[in-house]
């Protein structure tokens, strides 16, 4: 009766997602518990006139998810700068991460796209396929785990990691800005408002020396605030580019 429950749960909060009721609250988490964990990562830019739907799309996510565990982390990338009007949250290192996994994944490079738990890729906007992505992948098994603890202090967070399950895999740290609304006056966009989730801000990669437990320490950019960004961390074959597990600092 309770796998039942936990399924039945699961399809509830999906089905949510997919009609866009954002503004209901999300199941009870007693019931829809896995597993199953999802990193879902977004390359995109504000000079592209198809990434809004996907921008809306995470944002309905980011509202349902609550305390379940799904990542979702944002690329600007800076391909669509010099088409009439420049992202200020894009960078070469975005872009440079987008094409490391269309080389592992055999994938084109496009925008908007996303790509989940390292492995698999479809187009952003896409509604039904990120819906199946986020069931089927909620609805798997993870053998690795991570647990992330620090705490902001002058510019610079100590990060605490503890895991299990994985080896040969890099920790990823993203600093994520949750929420951005900008004005674009040119480009494909032009004269409209766009509003974006999870925005990459940084991403740094540490070996681990210690691969059950140690500490990192990453720098914070100058407009961090505790309470409107947040920072992920996830496990990566740098071989396969698939992600074993993922967690939030003060999750």
């Amino acid at each position: 009766m309770k796998n039942i429950l936990a399924l039945a749960a699961g399809l509830l909060f999906m089905a949510n997602f997919a009609n866009g009721a954002v503004n209901q609250k999300p199941a009870d988490d007693k019931t829809t518990k896995g597993d199953g964990f999802v990193v879902l990562e977004l390359f995109t830019s504000e000079g592209c006139s198809s990434c809004p739907r996907a921008d809306e799309l995470l944002g309905n996510v980011q509202k349902q998810a609550g305390d379940k565990p799904i990542y979702i982390l944002a690329y600007h990338i800076d391909y669509w700068d010099h088409q009439g009007w420049r992202d200020i949250f894009s960078s070469p290192e975005n872009t440079k991460r987008q094409y490391w996994y269309a080389d592992k994944l055999n994938a084109q490079v496009y925008t908007p796209q996303v790509i989940v738990n390292g492995k698999t890729e479809f187009v952003g906007s896409d509604e039904a396929a990120l819906t199946n992505a986020l069931r089927n992948t909620l609805q798997g098994s993870s053998a690795s785990t991570l647990k992330l603890t620090g705490k902001p202090e002058a510019g610079k967070m100590a990060i605490t990691y503890q895991t299990s399950g994985s080896k040969n895999v890099e920790l990823m740290i993203a600093v994520v800005q949750k929420n951005a609304e900008r004005q674009i006056k040119r480009g494909e966009n032009g004269g409209r408002t766009l509003r974006h989730v999870q925005i990459v801000r940084t991403v740094q990669s540490f070996k681990l020396e210690k691969p059950a437990n140690g500490q990192v320490n990453i720098t914070l950019p100058k407009d961090f605030m505790a309470a409107e960004w947040e920072v992920i961390g996830f496990l990566q074959d740098k071989v396969t580019g698939e992600i074993h597990a993922a967690d939030k600092v003060g999750k």
